[in-house]
């Protein structure tokens, strides 16, 4: 676990924040101010985890928890049928701007091909 802060860390710490439309014990859903498709969220841990290289035996449960909460999500935006993608940028390379552990939910639309 790491003590650095973000802007997820403020959102997390404040539950009267009106910014996540989504929130229980351990993570949050927010909107991408930038979206990539028609739905952007970010499922975002509050934990204060810095990226996927500080999940240990401990976390399993949390990245779980993510991905239990990200299927809710694109069912409430109603993206179940179509599909979505799930992303997790690790580090600079890969894109990651905000040092703290987050996955987007993207759909609603058709999405290139990753491979």
């Amino acid at each position: 676990m790491t003590t650095n802060q973000s802007v997820f860390s403020d959102i997390a710490r404040d539950p009267l924040n009106p910014a996540p439309i989504y929130r229980d014990e351990q993570v949050i859903v927010l909107r991408d101010i930038n979206p990539k498709a028609p739905v952007h969220l970010l499922i975002v841990p509050i934990m204060p985890l810095t990226s996927l290289a500080q999940i240990g035996p401990n976390q399993e449960s949390l990245i779980g928890h993510m991905l239990v909460v990200a299927e809710e999500m694109a069912r409430r935006e109603g993206i179940t049928g179509s599909g979505f993608r799930l992303v997790v940028n690790q580090g600079d390379d890969a894109g990651q701007e905000i040092a703290h552990l987050h996955m987007h939910l993207l759909g609603g639309q058709k999405l290139a091909a990753m491979g």
